[in-house]
């Protein structure tokens, strides 16, 4: 019997998904969010007062999916945890989302998120693939 974790995800080829983040009451929400892997790691990033980062304080586990940019998932979710970053390993992340998509994280993101005085969260998706 095949299970839905056989078929893996080419999540170097993937630069969006579908992260899915649990709330208090137990429901799963969905968001979107640009994404770049590092090997087997995988980075996105957020800012501070955002409800997906407010979320993942109080629970780390997610569900990812590839997706595509609007995001409508391609795949089915994959269970995992996302982990903040700090110092060096965020600086890491940062460089890999602004290599990766130069407009949108090498400028955009930075620009709107210093504009607002939001401070930029990194995080790496550990995922249960075996």
């Amino acid at each position: 019997m095949k299970t839905q974790y056989e078929q893996r995800v080419d999540w170097t080829a993937t630069s969006t998904a579908v992260l899915e983040t649990q709330r208090r009451d137990g429901t799963w929400v969905p968001t979107a969010v640009s994404l770049v892997a590092d090997g087997a790691r995988l980075y996105f990033r957020t800012y501070d007062t955002s409800g997906k980062a407010k979320r993942l304080r109080n629970f780390p586990a997610v569900r990812v999916a590839p997706a595509t940019l609007r995001g409508r998932p391609l795949a089915p979710a994959v269970p995992g945890r996302a982990r903040l970053l700090q110092g060096e390993e965020a600086e890491h992340a940062r460089a890999l989302l602004a290599r990766r998509f130069p407009v949108l994280h090498g400028r955009l993101v930075p620009w709107m998120h210093r504009r607002k005085g939001w401070t930029t969260l990194h995080y790496e998706l550990v995922l249960d693939e075996g």
